[in-house]
């Protein structure tokens, strides 16, 4: 652990001792530290010793406590997860799975299954006779009868037609000429109205109303207007000359009331104070690794410490009576107790399955002499003569395989 400000390196003698070479990370810490200063030198040293001082024990708890939650999740969670998660596929299975494939195996299923055949029964059937027998026929007969009114309708429209295009051509047509020569006099005369109308309207508007307008926009309205401007004008500069005013007044009082006080705050308090509570929060931070890492080896030993102890006063001691002691113990009692007792069993259940098949046998045997006794003998079937060739007889030119031909 660096604890102490490195110090400068003697001169050169004329055997030099090797001395190790630092490490890649010792490397890094020198470069990053630079030229450090007595503040920090005598900062850091207490620091560190405090810090360690109190992370010790933190690390050895945290240590044991890492050292517990993984045997508790190795020997415990896990196991009792697995149990779990089992036990709930197997509920699921039981409580939604299975309920719910039997209900669609023998519920929807055939309901299914009967709706579809009584759809079939009640509606496609009677649908598909409706259709053939009522339907087409009902719609063959409209369509001849549609057939006729249509020709018959066709022959009226074509004397129809013939009608209403001789009085187009010989009423209709003279009508409409005379009616378009008499509106084209009416318009021609209504055009020349109008123009005199709009030119008397445009002179009365004009002399009535724009010669009027414009006299009084330019020899009232704009000098009113060029009046109101100007004074408007100089509201402004007197407005804009009051507030610059004030402005910079406010800005004066505002920079020697609280600028410069807070710069000099800032310069020559909060920045000094800043600079050492930054390096006493850099030295508590790096005390901090180097006591977790110190507390970490000194864990370790300690826990390994503890592990042997535990093994030379627990394990060890077990390990001895299980192999020297137990271990004799049982094979005696396997040896003398265990396999007599096995080869007692298995003669006994030896002697016991053959009196049980002695007995079945004579049972058997008595039952058949009773029913000799009582029907008398069974009837031998007689020998059947086979009316097909055994296959051990070689097959010839004068023998046949079929019933028909066989002699």
């Amino acid at each position: 652990m660096d604890l102490e400000k490195p110090s400068p390196s003697p001169s050169p003698s004329p055997s030099p001792s090797p001395s190790p070479s630092p490490t890649p990370t010792q490397q890094h810490d020198q470069a990053q530290q630079g030229p450090e200063g007595c503040l920090v030198v005598a900062v850091r040293l207490p620091v560190r010793i405090v810090v360690l001082v109190l992370v010790v024990p933190v690390r050895i708890v945290w240590d044991a406590l890492v050292v517990a939650g993984r045997f508790l999740s190795d020997a415990v969670l896990r196991p009792v997860g697995r149990g779990l998660a089992w036990t709930l596929v197997w509920l699921g299975r039981v409580l939604f799975v299975w309920p719910l494939v039997g209900l669609w195996r023998y519920g929807l299923v055939p309901f299914g299954k009967a709706l579809a055949w009584l759809g079939h029964v009640l509606v496609v059937v009677p649908s598909v006779w409706l259709y053939r027998y009522v339907l087409t026929p009902v719609g063959r007969a409209l369509a001849w009868c549609g057939r006729g009114i249509g020709a018959a309708l066709a022959w009226c429209g074509r004397g129809i037609g013939a009608v209403v295009a001789w009085v187009y051509a010989r009423v209709l047509t003279p009508v409409g000429h005379a009616f378009m020569w008499v509106l084209g006099g009416l318009g021609a005369g209504l055009a020349a109205l109008g123009v005199g109308i709009y030119a008397v309207v445009a002179w009365l508007v004009r002399y009535l109303v724009v010669v009027p307008a414009v006299w009084v926009y330019e020899w009232i309205l704009t000098p009113v207007g060029h009046a109101i401007a100007w004074c408007a004008k100089g509201l402004v500069w007197v407005l804009s000359m009051v507030v610059t005013g004030f402005g910079i007044a406010l800005y004066w009082i505002a920079r020697i009331l609280l600028v410069l006080p807070a710069l000099a705050l800032w310069r020559w308090v909060l920045v000094p104070v800043g600079r050492v509570l930054a390096v006493v929060g850099r030295e508590i931070g790096e005390a901090l690794g180097h006591a977790w890492r110190i507390a970490g080896h000194i864990s370790l030993a300690v826990g390994r410490f503890l592990g042997t102890f535990f093994r030379w006063i627990f394990v060890e001691p077990v390990r001895w009576a299980y192999r020297s002691v137990l271990t004799p113990v049982g094979h005696v009692v396997r040896d003398a107790v265990l396999r007599p007792a096995a080869e007692a069993a298995r003669s006994v259940g030896r002697a016991t399955r053959q009196a049980l098949a002695s007995a079945r046998e004579s049972a058997r045997q008595a039952r058949a002499d009773f029913r000799r006794m009582v029907f008398g003998e069974p009837r031998q079937a007689g020998a059947v003569e086979r009316r097909e060739p055994t296959g051990r007889d070689t097959r010839t030119l004068g023998t046949s395989t079929t019933a028909l031909t066989k002699d």
